[in-house]
């Protein structure tokens, strides 16, 4: 399934060195205007409400790391394959902490260093993205599955 990419003057939304573009959001504010995701990953503790687009859960308590790694990483990778061409929109309550790591896990698939990847993402999507040393400790753990950051 090919869909318009996401504009790229849509709030929030990165575009990543391969061009791929994912729009981080959080739960907690307002659905941005424009255009909306064929595919959400919401990475949240509890499932939240489906949206009327197609949408995977990740089980991830806020600060904390996904409740089974493995399983997260298959999912990130399913929404990093899609966003080649589909709108992928990945969100947690506040679009910093979880979504910059999941973003951040998205720049290892695409080569990155994880240190570089952490550092990209809070230059290019929020400063204080991936939030607390574990998450950075998940970013690790994604580049060393496979060595190439795939599960």
């Amino acid at each position: 399934m090919t869909t318009e990419p996401w504009n790229t003057d849509t709030p929030k939304v990165i575009t990543l060195p391969s061009g791929r573009r994912i729009r981080g959001r959080g739960l907690r504010y307002d659905m941005p205007e424009g255009q909306t995701p064929t595919l959400a990953v919401h990475l949240t503790d509890h499932r939240p409400p489906a949206p009327p687009w197609e949408s995977l859960w990740i089980p991830w308590r806020d600060f904390w790391l996904p409740t089974d790694p493995a399983e997260a990483m298959r999912t990130l990778r399913t929404a990093y394959d899609r966003a080649a061409d589909e709108r992928v929109e990945i969100c947690c309550g506040g679009g910093v902490g979880r979504t910059g790591t999941a973003l951040s896990a998205l720049c290892v698939f695409e080569g990155m260093d994880p240190k570089e990847a952490v550092k990209w993402v809070r230059q290019n999507y929020h400063s204080r993205a991936v939030e607390v040393f574990w998450q950075r400790r998940f970013i690790r753990q994604v580049a060393g599955a496979n060595g190439s950051g795939q599960p």
